[in-house]
């Protein structure tokens, strides 16, 4: 039996403890927030400890994990405290707002043989691990080009732009399906509703070998999309999360070319075949997201979603955030360490 902390029980905190409490092997001793009114609703939990102070959770040696869903600047400070006090924990996106924290998470985490896991909740999507599989195996080819759209109106954030909020799930993903981190990003956007604050951010990343990958991300939009694109040399792959049944979609479309490429493109010829429409069999990604983490600790592995990967994201989303504050201007990714 796995016993946790959850700290954190608002939007996106009320989901993740519905999700825990179905799970067999874990006991949820502590449900933690800063707001006495959000703890009310969790009164059904009876034999569970609601407390507005979450260092009390980490006081308790019966405690061996805590899920921190929290404002993100918040992350670094509650996950550092958590990890000293020798429990293992998994943290909503971003890991930390900045990258130097983030490495320190990691550190610290590795010095205590801990585990430290960041809520990348679409490395969990069996349509995105199929679309991983499909990529690997070889399916698409050479891999050209990705993109995703992540819109919707609302939810309009206050701390935090549409970059920040939005872009870690397709940040991630697009690491995961390219396999590689990129050398560079630029990013693009405008404040509408707040100041300094952008509702729309349109972000590229550039990676080696010519690869790129182009994210759009906003909550000032009057549709709701969910949605990847992949080029690749063989075929094409699209993975529209608002379809309820038919999520992904294999183009055998493409461009094959014989001899030297005119200026006509006379050595060029256009393929467009079927479209495959694979069987995927669908799960809560939340709900896999949890039991892995919970895994993981009882087994010893390493999360998919670990602290270097969080490390990584936030580190792009840095820089990204740079070159968004000075007008889409490209900034390297240092290689980290």
């Amino acid at each position: 039996m796995v016993t946790v902390g959850i700290i954190g029980a608002g939007y996106w905190g009320k989901n993740i403890i519905r999700t825990v409490n179905a799970i067999d092997s874990v006991k949820i001793k502590y449900i933690s927030d800063c707001d006495n009114k959000t703890l009310e609703k969790f009164s059904a939990y009876t034999e569970t400890i609601k407390t507005s102070d979450y260092l009390e959770i980490l006081k308790d040696d019966e405690v061996n994990a805590v899920i921190i869903s929290t404002p993100p600047v918040t992350h670094y400070k509650i996950a550092r405290n958590a990890l000293f006090a020798h429990k293992h924990v998994m943290v909503e996106k971003p890991i930390t707002i900045e990258t130097n924290h983030a490495r320190e998470l990691v550190k610290i985490a590795g010095e205590e043989n801990l585990k430290l896991m960041v809520g990348h909740l679409l490395l969990y999507h069996p349509c995105v691990n199929a679309m991983k599989k499909y990529i690997d195996d070889g399916e698409i080819g050479e891999i050209f080009y990705l993109y995703s759209k992540r819109l919707n109106l609302g939810k309009v954030r206050k701390d935090e732009n549409a970059l920040l909020s939005f872009a870690p799930h397709d940040i991630s993903v697009a690491l995961y399906l390219l396999g590689k981190n990129p050398d560079s990003v630029s990013a693009y956007g405008s404040s509408y509703l707040q100041k300094d604050v952008e509702d729309v951010v349109f972000l590229n990343m550039h990676f080696p070998g010519g690869k790129i990958a182009h994210i759009h991300v906003s909550w000032l939009d009057p549709h709701k999309v969910r949605h990847t694109t992949v080029v690749g040399s063989h075929k094409m792959m699209i993975f529209d999360d608002m379809e309820p049944r038919e999520k992904i979609k294999i183009y055998d479309k493409g461009v094959k070319m014989s001899g030297e490429y005119g200026s006509y493109g006379e050595f060029l010829s256009l393929r467009d075949g079927n479209i495959f429409i694979p069987a995927v069999k669908m799960r809560e990604p939340l709900k896999c997201e949890c039991e892995h983490f919970i895994e993981c600790i009882e087994q010893g592995c390493s999360p998919r979603s670990d602290g270097r990967n969080g490390l990584i994201v936030t580190h792009v989303l840095e820089a990204a955030q740079r070159s968004l504050k000075s007008g889409g201007i490209p900034v390297e990714i240092d290689k980290l360490i």
